[in-house]
């Protein structure tokens, strides 16, 4: 009988463990003032379980072991929670309070960077300030060449664009406070208009994003983010200085800010001053034709820049508005004996007088700011609005030179400065709208874009009609949590965009034979023209995420509608000595792309390797002619708007090892390989296409003393393949090795820090040339030996 009894005690026994084995866990998350809190994140350790409390508020967890827990509640905006419970157990209520405290808003910051990475499907840098006051370029597009995968486009020591992957001009969306950046940048010679003393942080998207920026963004987006928003009550600025040996360069920044519990101003001023500069050649070929350089400098390229910036607004709990409103402005010269048509009537001795005055040929540019960025908190939806307006104005001075059937001599009657030889006068009006909402595993994005643009033309040289061009978008975007380590993407968009082109005139007859007798009359340049684009575009990504290793992949669609000058470009290029013409019939681009991202960080070893493959069945390329106008210039080549199948792969990686706690390696190469597969161009790489390089980095960091503090000193050696695989009739690029220097430190000045930076770029003054720079085109190498000081000096007048 006492055996029967065991064998059944023992059988309940067993049973209740086995309940107990397989217990669960249910609770409530609440606010403090006792309303269901959605959305929190619930991690009960050990064993990394995760859920995330539902619409009311509540969780629940099967399948755990009777033990000892802890409950770790997390969401945005509220406190970290941690709660012991033991399981089995009764329901548990976790009350959760919101982050009012500056040090909470600081972790957050800190840690929102390893997020961004982890959770965007396309391949993702981001640039903080310190990386960009460490690397000063001419511009901040110069600044960001460093990165791999990055390049710049350009002309002189200030105006330049970035290329990603290959790709540039209105192919990169540049985003400046949520706003997209619109300037006359389809140019060389177009530089943009911002100011990289104001700049915050920087993400870097390599790859498609159309499904978020619009027609623009098929090669990657650089989204300019503000600096954050000071402290509550608190009041202070810095003041910094920046010097540049090889053009003389002086200038400065200031920026004072001030803020009490809820509103908020900041305002910053900058300046710039600088003189021709120099490379190591004395004499560059144009046509031909030998022009020597006084001095090693190039004539003409001195300028002068200004920036005012000033953000103000209300930063509330729930809701938050803010203005930003700028206006940059610049002065430059272009290079004497490269611009126009007649290198031989440059006055040289007038230019080599000074080395600081701008002369003919040069431009003005001013470009006018306002931006409103708005969020309102309510419930489970984040709604968040930006408008904008922007006014870009430039204009281009030269001397009259007539050509074709212009008079000889400028008439007085016009009604056009003699020496106003081009003017573009844009205005733009943006909208966008997102709201970002939770729902179980997703995480949604709809929204929609729309923008205006009406530019006009003015100057007695023509090039592009004016224009108005308007569009608008809406787009949905998922991101699915799978587990806490598999994240799935998914975006789809609609695109609508219209271009109205105005018809232009001559301003002067021209001769022309009809019906056998010759007879005068003003030739039209471009006809009025409207055309009207649309498309869907669409993504599907995954994001694996863990301890040590990470990867993502992408595959999509995206879209770019052509814009003026590729439809009705009817002049002389003078930076390009070139005759460009566009094609009304071009088709919007359509583009598909995989990219795939591998990463992995163990110990002191971190590696990322980012291959991307790309087809475009239209791609848009300015295809050079056998024909040569002599109406308009004095006999340059005939370049038509043309469009082919390319197809182009390559990719970028980076590796860095630390060799000792105060020394560290790093190694970043990139490699590009683009191909025409169809048109008169077929089996050609495309325009401005860069070689291969590599970026080798040693970088010493010694500890930092009471005085000194984040000291660096580290070397660059940048390796750059020759480009043999041109389109005729471009020229090929010898391969080239360039060091550059920095070192800097932080100095403790009571209870400020005072930053100082120092590059010597170009450390040994080796002439090269860039493949995907405009003066490669006339064998002009870039900048020779270039020393940068720049020191920033913070101060504090109320913490």
């Amino acid at each position: 009988m006492f055996k029967k009894y065991y064998i059944l005690i023992s059988c309940l026994l067993g049973l209740a463990k086995a309940f107990a084995q397989d217990a669960g866990l249910h609770g409530k998350v609440l606010t403090a003032q006792g309303a269901p809190l959605p959305g929190v994140k619930i991690l009960i350790t050990p064993g990394h379980h995760v859920v995330t409390s539902g619409p009311s508020g509540n969780f629940s967890v099967a399948g755990l072991k009777a033990g000892e827990f802890v409950i770790t509640a997390t969401r945005a905006g509220y406190r970290e929670k941690k709660i012991p419970v033991v399981i089995p157990g009764a329901g548990v209520e976790i009350v959760m309070h919101k982050r009012i405290t500056e040090l909470e808003e600081v972790v957050v910051k800190d840690n929102h960077i390893t997020t961004r990475k982890n959770e965007e499907s396309l391949n993702l840098d981001v640039i903080k300030t310190d990386f960009i006051r460490q690397h000063l370029g001419g511009s901040l597009m110069k600044t960001l060449e460093r990165l791999p995968g990055v390049k710049t486009i350009g002309i002189g020591s200030g105006q330049s664009k970035p290329l990603i992957r290959g790709m540039g001009f209105n192919r990169v969306a540049v985003i400046d406070n949520g706003i997209k950046h619109e300037g006359q940048q389809w140019g060389a010679d177009h530089g943009l208009e911002i100011d990289q003393f104001a700049a915050g942080e920087i993400e870097l998207v390599k790859g498609a994003a159309s499904f978020i920026y619009g027609s623009d963004a098929i090669a990657g987006t650089i989204n300019v983010l503000p600096p954050p928003p000071p402290g509550p009550n608190t009041m202070g600025g810095s003041i910094e200085l920046i010097g540049k040996t090889n053009n003389n360069l002086y200038g400065g920044s200031a920026n004072f800010y001030a803020r009490n519990k809820k509103w908020m101003a900041d305002g910053r001023v900058t300046y710039q001053n600088y003189a021709d500069y120099r490379v190591p050649a004395d004499t560059v070929y144009v046509y031909s034709y030998a022009a020597g350089l006084h001095k090693n400098f190039l004539r003409n390229t001195a300028g002068r820049e200004s920036g005012l910036h000033l953000s103000t607004g209300y930063l509330g709990e729930h809701f938050r508005s803010l203005f930003y409103i700028s206006n940059v402005y610049s002065k430059s010269g272009f290079f004497a004996n490269a611009h126009g048509l007649e290198p031989r009537r440059v006055n040289n001795a007038l230019h080599d007088r000074s080395s600081r005055d701008i002369l003919h040929p040069s431009q003005e540019v001013n470009h006018f700011k306002v931006i409103n960025k708005s969020s309102l908190q309510t419930g489970l939806h984040l709604l968040e609005l930006e408008l904008g307006y922007q006014r870009n104005f430039r204009q281009e001075f030269n001397q009259y030179v007539n050509h074709g059937y212009m008079p000889s001599v400028y008439p007085d009657t016009l009604g056009i400065p003699a020496a106003l030889e081009r003017q573009f006068d844009k205005h733009v009006y943006s909208l966008n709208f997102r709201d970002n909402f939770t729902a179980g595993k997703h995480r949604i994005t709809a929204g929609l874009n729309t923008e205006y643009q009406d530019n006009k033309i003015g100057g007695w040289s023509f090039l592009v009609p004016s224009f108005y061009q308007h569009t608008a978008g809406i787009f949905l975007y998922d991101k699915i949590t799978l587990n806490d380590r598999f994240l799935l993407h998914a975006a789809m968009r609609y695109d609508y965009g219209r271009l109205a082109m105005q018809r232009y005139d001559d301003w002067f007859p021209s001769s022309i034979e009809q019906d056998g007798e010759t007879t005068t009359k003003r030739l039209t340049r471009a006809e009025n023209l409207a055309r009207t684009f649309h498309s869907w575009v669409w993504s599907a990504g995954v994001n694996y995420n863990a301890d040590h290793f990470n990867a993502k992949f992408n595959i999509g669609k995206s879209f770019r509608m052509p814009i003026a000058k590729e439809l009705s470009a009817n002049g002389v290029n003078y930076h390009y000595f070139s005759y460009e013409k566009g094609d009304p019939s071009l088709a919007p681009e359509q583009s598909y792309q995989a990219d795939l991202s591998l990463g992995w960080t163990s110990g002191r070893l971190s590696v990322q390797v980012s291959p991307f493959i790309n087809f475009f069945p239209n791609y848009i390329y300015l295809n050079p002619t056998s024909a040569h106008d002599y109406n308009y210039g004095a006999g340059n080549q005939v370049f038509q708007y043309a469009q082919s199948r390319v197809f182009r792969y390559g990719g970028e990686i980076q590796a860095r090892y630390q060799v000792f706690e105060c020394l560290s390696a790093e190694v970043s190469g990139e490699y590009l390989h683009a191909e025409q597969l169809s048109g008169n161009k077929k089996g050609y790489t495309l325009p401005f296409s860069p070689p291969p390089s590599a970026l080798f980095n040693i970088t010493w960091q010694p500890g930092q003393g009471k005085v000194f503090r984040k000291n660096y000193c580290s070397l660059d050696c940048r390796i750059t393949g020759a480009q043999n695989n041109i389109v005729p009739p471009e020229k090929k690029t010898p391969g080239y090795q360039v060091f550059n220097f920095q070192a800097g430190s932080r100095i403790a000045v009571g209870r400020h820090e005072v930053q100082v930076n120092l590059q010597v770029q170009n450390l040994l003054n080796t002439r090269y040339l860039n493949h995907t720079s405009f003066y490669r085109l006339i064998e002009l190498p870039e900048q020779g030996r270039n020393i940068v000081l720049s020191l920033k000096v913070p101060f504090k007048i109320k913490d």
